[in-house]
């Protein structure tokens, strides 16, 4: 029995037109035609349209999925044993996008909780840029340390900037000093710095702390978070960045 077009994009959810164009570039076409000359679709042709689309909602391009579902070495449960995959990985996917929402939405909740005279008292003039909490959730989103990271209290939020301010202090009087990236004081600067990471993250790996120093020399925004406008010298980023890969590698030796 044969399904006519109009009921095939009805149950689809697609619409005549989609059928139309797959049928057109050789995707999809109807086994049979009415006498009318209508397309008449089989049970066959629903099977595929069904692969079709999903593999659609996975963001597949035409291209590939005409590949995937025309592929002869690949059978109705091998099909879906793909396509279960598939969900699998996607399931993964949008569990770790949900968890950076989350945190985002955690942040800017700590950050509205705080009255603009308590954010005044807390970080001076500083205020992180427009968006930052957005991109943060995309940069680092992914990592254990961002998905594990307790929401700070106005305590906790106190003490950090205490610690950055002290950790600040010394990085000037390692300069002062004319130390070298690779020298000890400036090692003890860097385990410092991965401290105050794990104080804020609940823990602070080695390559995550890379990943976040590296940004210090090619990110201004980034740098005065660890180092405010005022207190910044040339070249005090790829000091930073310098000092905590020195100091990781010869850790992970």
């Amino acid at each position: 029995m044969g399904h006519p077009v109009g009921k095939v994009a009805a149950l689809a959810g697609i619409t005549v037109r989609t059928l139309h164009h797959y049928d057109e570039i050789g995707l999809l076409g109807p086994s049979g035609r009415t006498h009318a000359g209508y397309r008449s679709y089989s049970d066959d042709d629903l099977d595929r349209l069904q692969r079709i689309l999903f593999y659609r909602e996975l963001g597949f391009p035409l291209e590939t999925i005409a590949t995937l579902v025309d592929d002869p070495g690949i059978d109705a449960d091998a099909h879906l044993k793909k396509q279960r995959e598939l969900l699998v990985a996607r399931m993964g996917e949008l569990g770790r996008m949900v968890a950076a929402v989350d945190r985002v939405m955690e942040a800017r909740a700590m950050g509205n909780a705080l009255t603009p005279e308590e954010k005044f008292e807390v970080f001076g003039e500083f205020r992180e840029p427009d968006g930052y909490a957005e991109e943060a959730a995309r940069r680092w989103g992914h990592t254990p340390e961002w998905r594990g990271a307790p929401v700070p209290t106005k305590e906790d939020l106190v003490a950090g900037e205490a610690a950055r301010r002290d950790w600040v202090a010394r990085l000037g009087a390692v300069l002062d000093a004319g130390r070298a990236p690779d020298s000890p004081e400036a090692a003890e600067l860097a385990e410092a710095h991965r401290e105050m990471l794990s104080r804020a993250l609940g823990g602070c790996s080695y390559e995550t702390q890379r990943r976040i120093a590296a940004l210090y020399a090619t990110e201004p925004a980034q740098l005065e978070f660890l180092v405010r406008a005022g207190e910044q010298r040339p070249g005090v980023g790829a000091f930073i960045r310098d000092a905590i890969e020195a100091n990781a590698a010869h850790r992970e030796e």
